[in-house]
């Protein structure tokens, strides 16, 4: 494992972002976490920056999550990508798990689901 994990989080909303961008700083030393408010904007991150994981909210305007997901993989099929979301049904999960993604994350309140995600990026980026 090298000792920084480049992390790139997607989501809409800033104030998500930012507070996304923290706590997982904060729940493990060994990620760094750059942000991007669209697909579009991510797309243009992964193809000007190295990255090994990327962490994108399901439900965004122009281009969800699978849809960016779907992109990414065209691009490096290996990189981990994990979806996060407040909504989760079952059959999006199913349907993510299905096509590859490696994890679903929910939204909540409080802060435990960082750390968790946190132990994810690392476990698939040792992968």
């Amino acid at each position: 494992m090298t000792d920084t994990i480049s992390v790139l989080v997607v989501d809409e909303d800033e104030d998500v972002l930012e507070l996304t961008q923290t706590f997982l700083e904060r729940a493990s030393k060994t990620l760094s976490v750059a942000t991007a408010t669209s697909g579009r904007a991510a797309l243009d991150h992964v193809e000007e920056h190295d990255v090994d994981c990327i962490v994108s909210d399901y439900r965004m305007p122009g281009m969800d999550g699978m849809e960016l997901f779907e992109a990414v993989e065209e691009m490096d099929p290996s990189l981990p990508f994990l979806l996060f979301s407040a909504a989760v049904e079952e059959d999006t999960v199913a349907a993510a798990e299905d096509a590859g993604v490696t994890a679903f994350i929910q939204k909540g309140t409080g802060t435990d689901h960082y750390d968790e995600m946190a132990a994810l990026i690392e476990d698939a980026v040792e992968k």
